[in-house]
């Protein structure tokens, strides 16, 4: 007589993976449920019928994986800018029609203390401004600093004077303090936080370092 060899069929293979574990009574019903379970004999089961887990082989990928980037095509206008003096860059750049509350107040300050300067003194007395309002001695914004008792002399009563809109100075002012606050031109004035005009001698400017003099303000850090 042969002798004959069982195997479990895919079906009770199966079921016998999802059964729980948690208790006696569950190790019971396992015990019942898989005496139920049919077995087939090895010699009459078709290959269909057999449970084999043959684990498949594990890829390697050796070429390179490149994440594409997106190109930021966002680009200013003002980046696009390539002037060869502060004079072509104040043509190029378009002075603001409407400006914020502290961009009026830098504008100001450049068209009372200096719109009879050079250019480049007028963006020294915005770069004052600016660096002022980074410094921790000042108050940390720009109408703070022009608005300061005693530090701007045309300052009145807390108050700017009224501005001739419509003057090509102003103009000229707005567009210096949109460079300025931009970055757009390196001031002469560097890290300045004072000026005074060439004709006075206050007696802090002993104390102080020089960073410049341009026409007729000496500039200090």
């Amino acid at each position: 007589m042969s002798r004959k060899t069982y195997t479990l069929s895919a079906a009770a293979f199966a079921a016998t993976a999802g059964l729980s574990f948690s208790s006696a009574d569950g190790a019971g019903a396992f015990a019942q449920d898989t005496a139920a379970i049919p077995v087939v004999e090895q010699s009459e089961a078709t290959a269909e019928e057999l449970a084999e887990i043959v684990p498949e082989a594990t890829v390697f990928v050796s070429e390179e994986v490149v994440q594409p980037v997106e190109e930021d095509a966002d680009t200013s206008a003002e980046d696009a800018i390539d002037a060869a003096s502060l004079r072509e860059l104040i043509a190029e750049v378009d002075a603001p029609e409407k400006l914020s509350e502290q961009l009026q107040c830098l504008a100001g300050a450049v068209y009372f203390e200096s719109r009879g300067e050079p250019l480049a003194g007028q963006l020294a007395v915005a770069q004052v401004v600016i660096n002022r309002a980074e410094d921790r001695r000042f108050p940390a914004s720009y109408c703070g600093v022009v608005y300061q008792r005693s530090q701007f002399s045309f300052v009145k009563n807390g108050r700017m004077p009224r501005i001739k809109t419509s003057s090509p100075a102003w103009d000229r002012a707005k567009t210096i303090a949109k460079i300025a606050h931009d970055g757009l031109w390196e001031s002469e004035a560097g890290e300045a936080v004072y000026f005074h005009a060439n004709y006075v001698r206050p007696k802090w400017s002993h104390r102080k370092t020089r960073t410049a003099q341009i026409d007729t303000h000496i500039f200090y850090r």
